[in-house]
């Protein structure tokens, strides 16, 4: 009989690993400006026994400010009631400084890897490393509060980007079943009819799906393809209508692959026959303007409407508003402006392309 075994080997966590290298990066930092200092000055001839010895005392620094900084004081603020006892152990862990240094370079030099280039009285010495000591604990606080101020702007702008692009990414599949949907509908009013358009419309409509599965994943595609997919759409809706459905669409764009996010357009169509001339019952026309010129591109949609009864009121329903948020998230310069009038709605769409973020 046999058994499968599996091991699990165990790995240090990567934020300890992360805030190991980060301390020595700043013992590194520190025990070089010491050297600076010393280097400058005019009466230093033992500089190298003293590099040597500044290396063995930054190194036992390194050590209690870790400690301090990673370990006591965290250990302090997880629960009110070690607040008691808060004050002894930043006292003791204050002693450190002093008492840890002096007893350091004793062992150090009676293991003979130390030079003892000046010989403290005890009270002297333990003056002398206090302030060596409570130096160091600033330099190294001030160093790694900076360094995780700056991983926390850094990670919080982070999350804010991966919100957006979740928001995003949900605008846009609210936006593809929508078009489908309304695809679907004008396919089924044909059917139902017994309409011998209907298909001409299917074939259509798998030219849009196939679109829409293969070719809206990615970030862009040339500014033609859109035009490609409005221009299909648009034949889908006429077949909806009789002779009295007016569509005009024309396009200057000179350079036929300007990338632009896929469907981008499209929302303002369908919202042209959706909530226009699909309900206006006299003369109803779609008129699409497109072009783009040095970086700026310019869409306009006019649809008409039944004349209200009342006095005109812009309301912005849910397409356009998911497409204006939709703009928000993508570009840095943009206009998206209303324009409610007697018998026609207009929609004018102008992008800085080059302000995509």
């Amino acid at each position: 009989m046999s058994t499968n075994t599996h091991s699990i080997k165990s790995k240090k966590p990567p934020i300890l690993t992360e805030r190991v290298k980060l301390y020595l990066w700043i013992a590194l930092t520190y025990y070089l400006l010491c050297r600076f200092s010393e280097l400058v000055q005019p009466d230093n001839t033992d500089f190298w026994k003293s590099s040597w010895n500044s290396f063995w005392i930054t190194s036992y620094l390194t050590a209690v400010n870790f400690l301090l900084f990673e370990r006591t004081l965290p250990y302090l603020r997880f629960h009110w009631k070690r607040l008691l006892i808060a004050p002894f152990l930043l006292f003791g862990h204050l002693l450190l400084y002093p008492f840890g240094l002096c007893l350091w370079r004793t062992i150090l030099i009676k293991s003979g890897v130390y030079y003892e280039l000046k010989k403290y009285e005890l009270t002297e010495g333990l003056s002398v490393y206090a302030g060596i000591g409570l130096g160091s604990a600033a330099f190294f606080g001030i160093i790694q509060h900076l360094y995780s101020h700056i991983k926390l702007r850094q990670t919080a702008q982070k999350l804010l980007i991966e919100k957006q692009a979740a928001e995003l990414n949900y605008l846009k599949s609210q936006t593809n079943p929508h078009f489908l949907f309304n695809t679907l509908n004008n396919i089924y009013a044909l059917a139902k009819d017994k309409s011998e358009l209907a298909p001409d419309s299917i074939l259509r409509l798998s030219e849009i799906l196939r679109f829409m599965l293969y070719q809206t994943n990615g970030q862009f595609i040339p500014i033609e393809k859109e035009v490609k997919i409005i221009s299909d759409y648009l034949e889908l809706e006429k077949l909806r209508y009789d002779e009295s459905l007016r569509i005009e669409f024309s396009w200057h764009l000179p350079d036929p692959q300007q990338p632009i996010p896929p469907l981008l357009l499209v929302p303002l169509v369908e919202n042209a026959f959706k909530h226009g001339a699909s309900e206006t019952r006299m003369q109803p026309f779609v008129k699409i303007r497109l072009s783009v010129k040095d970086g700026l591109l310019s869409f306009w949609v006019q649809n008409s409407v039944e004349e209200p009864t009342e006095e005109p009121v812009i309301k912005e329903n849910i397409g356009l508003s998911n497409l204006r948020r939709q703009l928000e998230l993508q570009y840095a310069d943009f206009e998206l402006s209303l324009e409610q009038g007697q018998t026609e709605f207009t929609v004018f769409l102008k992008i800085n392309l080059a302000s995509h973020v």
